[in-house]
């Protein structure tokens, strides 16, 4: 409830000072920048022109922005600056009554300009839009990036399972091969048919013969 009639509050005077410091904006450019100037001039403010057209540009545009509460920061320190140029150089030697000259208007001017500069726009107006816009998509990129981490995270880990293991316990490389290398073990030299004599292969024969076995029957039970 609060922050509810805080921003209600900072919304009527962000509204209220932006009207006054347009509608002096607007009295500047109707008489005209030589006009103007011409009575910074006069009133012995340094750099008439270019302080004629920044108190011009600042006042008009950074009324409209306060109404609509868009870069309310920024505007509140230019008006700021506006106003303290004003009280210096015009107004602080005429007492403080409006009326007289004084500086009644520019100081409540400066002093709500410096509460914007302070506090922000509140969450009625464009800036606090455009933050909530920016911080959403922010937060969706967040997860987006989150989800794809942990996508690429489970296809590593699948990837890496049906790998399986090599040697001390470590995923297999391309170059290691599945299956088993048999032992080059040399081969025996073989005696060929053809360098033994036909004596010695009946020799072979006879004593291969001898050695078989007797097949004996069973004795019948």
């Amino acid at each position: 409830m609060k922050k509810v009639l805080f921003d209600i509050a900072v919304l009527i005077a962000r509204v209220a000072t932006g009207v006054v410091f347009m509608a002096h904006g607007l009295s500047k450019w109707q008489s005209g920048l030589g006009a103007t100037a011409q009575g910074f001039r006069e009133m012995g403010i340094p750099l008439p022109e270019l302080s004629a057209g920044f108190a011009s540009v600042v006042e008009t545009v950074g009324g409209l922005f306060l109404i609509l509460g868009l870069l309310v920061r920024p505007v509140g320190l230019l008006l700021l600056i506006n106003m303290l140029g004003a009280i210096a150089f015009v107004h602080s030697t005429k007492g403080i009554m409006v009326t007289e000259g004084g500086w009644e208007l520019a100081g409540a001017l400066g002093a709500l300009s410096l509460l914007f500069l302070a506090v922000g726009g509140g969450r009625i107006g464009l800036d606090a839009l455009f933050g909530a816009i920016f911080r959403r998509r922010a937060e969706r990129r967040a997860a987006e990036g989150g989800m794809g981490a942990h996508r690429r995270g489970g296809a590593s880990g699948r990837t890496e399972g049906m790998t399986g293991a090599g040697g001390a316990g470590g995923p297999l490389t391309p170059s290691e091969s599945t299956t088993a290398e048999r032992p080059n073990v040399p081969r025996q030299p073989t005696a060929s048919r053809a360098d033994v004599s036909d004596e010695e292969m009946r020799d072979i024969d006879a004593l291969v013969s001898d050695d078989q076995p007797e097949h004996r029957k069973p004795p019948n039970r």
